[in-house]
């Protein structure tokens, strides 16, 4: 008898392109498992992401701004769910595998710190060979997340999450083969990516006055849009379209949407990312971290479970990269603020 699970992946196989990651003909996981009669493989691997205890940590996890009070500024959830409704459009319209992009794009940011790229900066400094939010993120997936255990994930999911950030200067979309992921799915989630964090960065900016659309250079504005939602559209239209047009060699974008794209994100680092009034505040979160991970390694036996075999410096890592902004603040403040005596 054909099990759910099984009509599920002929559907795929009979309606999707020919370079769409099939969940029938996935690389596998670390561990092998009996199937599921109900959930194709990438589907399991997403319900899990959403079920990890990591994921629901994002929604107090800052975006730009740190510890918003405001309701409506992003949050790293909000971030990941406006990326992964970007990147299940672009992966729909080309027929290739959604569930599979939304995996990836669910769980593309588990690893981030509190305070965003501040952050991220602050713990780089701390630990030997670097911090890096992406690599954090297949930690988590594969170490940290079920006590130990990891969620054992589909390889492509993990490779996914692994190549999806860009930083300041790197390509957005990469040139080389080899530096692509393994599946088209993988570079639609990072494309997304920025498509999604340019744009709701600028709303946020302007929400808290620190620039408006009309600051935006009118050329960029001639090719994108004028507003977001304009943006947005336009970029991933054109995604679809260039990637058709070359069929399916690679995730593309036309050279004159790719250059204002480009020119948009330059734009962002230097009016509004590196800009006095975010920068002084992104200084205060890097001091914070830095102070509480030095006092972790001071006194891990108070924070840490040290019976794993790691070094002391890792678990420390591990233990600050998890925290929440507000976790961190409150952290921060037992730890190092004078109390208050009534």
């Amino acid at each position: 008898m054909t099990t759910i699970r099984e009509m599920l992946e002929n559907i795929e196989r009979d309606t999707m392109v020919a370079r769409a990651a099939r969940s029938a003909e996935t690389r596998g996981r670390d561990r092998e498992e009996a199937e599921d009669d109900l959930r194709p493989s990438y589907q399991r691997d997403r319900d899990r992401i959403i079920h990890c205890k990591a994921f629901r940590r994002l929604k107090h996890k800052t975006q730009v701004f740190l510890a918003p009070e405001g309701d409506h500024y992003r949050t790293r959830l909000t971030h990941v769910l406006e990326v992964t409704q970007i990147a299940r459009t672009i992966a729909k319209s080309l027929r290739l595998n959604e569930v599979l992009t939304e995996a990836i794009g669910l769980g593309h940011d588990l690893g981030h710190s509190a305070f965003g790229h501040a952050g991220e900066a602050a713990l780089n400094k701390l630990v030997k060979g670097g911090f890096d939010h992406y690599r954090q993120s297949v930690r988590v997936v594969e170490v940290l997340e079920n006590d130990g255990r990891g969620l054992n994930l589909t390889i492509e999911v993990r490779d996914g999450i692994l190549k999806h950030s860009k930083g300041e200067k790197g390509e957005l979309l990469r040139r080389r083969p080899k530096a692509r992921a393994l599946t088209l799915e993988g570079d639609i989630v990072r494309i997304s990516d920025i498509i999604a964090y340019v744009n709701h960065d600028i709303d946020d900016g302007i929400r808290a006055g620190v620039l408006t659309e009309n600051d935006i250079p009118k050329e960029i504005r001639k090719t994108l849009g004028n507003k977001a939602g304009q943006r947005i559209d336009r970029m991933v239209r054109d995604v679809i379209e260039a990637t058709l047009a070359c069929d399916y060699e690679s995730i593309s974008m036309s050279a004159e949407v790719l250059n204002a794209l480009e020119e948009l994100r330059t734009y962002m680092f230097q009016n509004m990312y590196l800009t006095p009034a975010v920068r002084d505040e992104f200084v205060k979160a890097q001091r914070t971290l830095t102070a509480l991970f030095e006092h972790v390694v001071a006194h891990p036996e108070t924070f840490l479970h040290t019976g794993a075999g790691e070094p002391v410096e890792r678990l420390a890592i591990d233990f600050i990269a998890g925290m929440t902004d507000r976790y961190a603040i409150n952290l921060y403040e037992r730890l190092f603020v004078p109390k208050a005596w009534v």
